[in-house]
């Protein structure tokens, strides 16, 4: 029997003896993987002649090969896909310097297959107490280029389940972005794209954030859309930074809602870090995330599955010396059921996960998440965040 099987023995009314049926379940689920960077210094290259599907239309490449590189211009507009089309130009990186040998970080392979190992063991388990397997789909959070999440899937934890990458380069002021990766053996994509959100600072001035990156797929035989967010951050502090993440969430629910609209019964989970709690403004009004499940209408079909856990004082991070559960994944409606067995998948858990070798047990940030860096020290910790992990469940009719 494949392990991501389980026997669940439920009791049947009007029998005499309980019947065994076999359920099957799958975590969905994403990390902060902190800063995941490679040791190479490395700038962006933009070949708009090639489709943006293409992950070569926006690539991280290292700075020595830049000379190799047709480019048609000296770039100085604004940086967005739609303006670069036709064009061949570079964008350097804001942080292309510091995670390198040389840096004051010491960043070397020693320290950066060490991170590899670390974020790897993480992903491994979440939700593998209920489903004796890796996850069938994980969000990253913080990853330089698609190298890094190419060298992670490679780790011993996670190379059997051979998964696939979502990831689309994003114009971020860091060079951070975010990705999906999956078993190609449960989850078949069938269309992967990022969505732009514009911001601007209070002069007008636009501010590159994170995209959100889109992947639409079969998920053992139901369709699927995830949403991998990483919201703008509260620097500056929260009121004044609250009109960008009002400004992600009204893109990502115009994004849900077109999905939903042109794929009728598709089942969506977003996920990631909102850089809000589940009761703020962007979840709250301009999600419209409920927080139960009789809340559930044709008006507001998105269930957030932390709001629960957020009540209950269950944090992800603490920000500012304040505890906040930013790390969420949100459903549409047709994934909460009130039976607990039912012949397509819907919610069987939601967690924040947090064992205790991910936590913190001495000093000022006792408590907190292990983080990997304090400052410019490699701590040998994990993140600065404690993954979301949800558990879906159906029954399996063995065919």
């Amino acid at each position: 029997m494949k392990k991501y099987l389980i026997i669940a023995a439920l009791f049947c009314f009007g029998t005499a003896f309980s019947q065994q049926k076999q359920v099957r379940r799958a975590a969905v689920a994403f990390l902060n993987v902190e800063n995941l960077w490679d040791t190479i210094p490395s700038a962006d290259y933009i070949d708009g002649t090639l489709p943006r599907s293409n992950p070569k239309f926006h690539r991280s490449v290292p700075l020595d090969s830049l000379k190799y590189l047709e480019t048609t211009e000296d770039y100085k507009g604004e940086w967005s896909d739609d303006l670069l089309i036709g064009k061949k130009v570079i964008r350097k990186q804001f942080l292309s310097d510091d995670f390198t040998a040389n840096s004051p970080k010491r960043w070397g392979s020693k320290y950066y297959n060490q991170k590899l190992a670390n974020e790897a063991k993480v992903i491994s388990e979440l939700g593998r107490q209920y489903t004796n397997d890796n996850p069938v789909i994980c969000g990253l959070i913080e990853v330089e280029n698609r190298q890094v999440i190419e060298d992670l899937i490679k780790q011993p934890a996670l190379a059997k389940s051979n998964y696939g990458i979502v990831h689309f380069n994003s114009y971020d002021s860091r060079g951070i972005d975010v990705a999906i990766i999956y078993q190609k053996a449960r989850f078949s994509v069938l269309d992967s794209y990022k969505k732009e959100i514009k911001i601007y600072d209070e002069n007008g001035k636009r501010e590159y954030t994170r995209d959100i990156v889109i992947a639409i797929g079969l998920l053992d035989g139901e369709k699927v859309a995830i949403f991998m967010n990483h919201w703008p951050s509260r620097r500056g502090g929260e009121a004044i930074s609250l009109a960008k993440r009002n400004t992600a969430a009204t893109v990502l629910k115009g994004e849900m809602d077109k999905i939903s609209a042109e794929n009728p019964g598709i089942k969506l989970f977003s996920m990631g870090d909102y850089n809000d709690d589940p009761v703020s403004p962007s979840l709250k009004k301009h999600l419209a995330a409920v927080g139960d499940p009789s809340e559930l209408s044709d008006k507001t079909p998105y269930y957030n599955l932390m709001y629960k856990l957020y009540k209950a004082g269950v944090a992800s991070l603490a920000y500012r010396d304040a505890p906040n559960l930013f790390d969420q994944i949100i459903v549409s409606k047709n994934l909460y059921s009130p039976e607990k067995l039912t012949p397509t998948y819907t919610i069987y858990k939601a967690e924040i996960y947090a064992p205790p070798y991910l936590v913190n047990k001495e000093g000022q940030w006792k408590g907190y998440p292990l983080r990997s860096w304090d400052g410019d020290r490699f701590t040998g910790g994990y993140s600065d965040h404690f993954p979301a992990v949800s558990v879906i469940q159906k029954e399996y009719v063995k065919k």
